[in-house]
């Protein structure tokens, strides 16, 4: 990919079947699509469902560099989630694979169907620890204390 275009981070989780498998092969996924690459992989680590139930997910971020417009990327990123057995059959129900596009460049985007920077970023220490590691100039100290309590452990 010539023209590098924006950077945008990428929030990946999953808590049934072959987690980490899951995570994993999303990312190198990811580095595949059109005019896009991975550029940062954080560490994975585990968490405890956030307003959810069921088994702890196993998380990461990514870092990509990408031409691709921010819905045409959420598209992308939903087709892959599909591709992986995704189904929603309610709010924060159990995943094999939840990609979430947490920032797209310095932009806001505020539709129907996506809203960046992610709303809820900052509530989720399994969104900011592993953020953090990888563009620690994008999360304040205050917003990991924050989060402090929730449960999250490198592996």
């Amino acid at each position: 990919m010539k023209n590098p275009g924006i950077t945008a981070y990428v929030a990946l989780g999953a808590n049934l079947g072959d987690a980490r498998r899951a995570v994993l092969e999303a990312m190198d996924a990811i580095h595949d699509f059109p005019a896009t690459r991975v550029t940062r992989r954080s560490s994975l680590y585990r968490s405890a469902p956030v307003d959810a139930t069921g088994p702890d997910y196993l998380n990461a971020v990514i870092e990509l560099q990408t031409a691709l417009p921010a819905p045409m990327l959420l598209d992308a990123l939903q087709a892959l989630e599909r591709a992986a057995g995704r189904e929603r059959p309610w709010r924060n129900a159990p995943r094999t694979l939840d990609l979430d596009l947490l920032r797209y460049g310095d932009g806001r985007i505020d539709s129907p169907r996506l809203t960046v920077p992610h709303p809820r970023m900052n509530e989720r220490a399994f969104v900011l620890v592993p953020l953090a590691e990888i563009a620690p100039r994008l999360v304040a100290p205050a917003d990991l204390a924050a989060v402090g309590d929730q449960a999250i452990a490198r592996i």
